[in-house]
C-alpha cells in the first residue's frame, strides 16, 4: 500500500504516511485514502491524484468535525 517511489517524485506527492491500515469504513487511517484510491494512485494523471487529495481533505475536516461533535460541512 505504500507510494514509497511517488512519495518524493516531481508532481503530487503521495500523502501515505506509512500507516497502512483501513479503519471500520474502508478509509485508511494514515492517509485517508479509499482502497480503491491507494489502488489508483500509482496510474492516475496529476489533476486525478489532486482530486484525490482533496476528497481526503474534505474526508478529514467531516471526521475532525464528527470527533468534536459537530456535524460536517457540506
Amino acid at each position: 500500500m505504500v507510494d514509497a517511489a511517488l512519495s518524493g517524485a516531481a508532481g503530487v506527492p503521495s500523502p501515505c504516511i506509512n500507516v497502512c491500515r483501513l479503519d471500520s469504513q474502508g478509509i485508511c487511517i494514515g492517509c485517508r485514502r479509499t482502497i480503491d484510491e491507494i489502488a489508483e494512485w500509482s496510474r492516475a494523471s496529476e489533476a486525478r491524484r489532486r482530486e484525490i487529495l482533496r476528497e481526503v481533505e474534505l474526508r478529514t475536516m467531516g471526521a475532525m468535525a464528527g470527533y468534536q461533535g459537530l456535524e460536517p460541512i457540506d
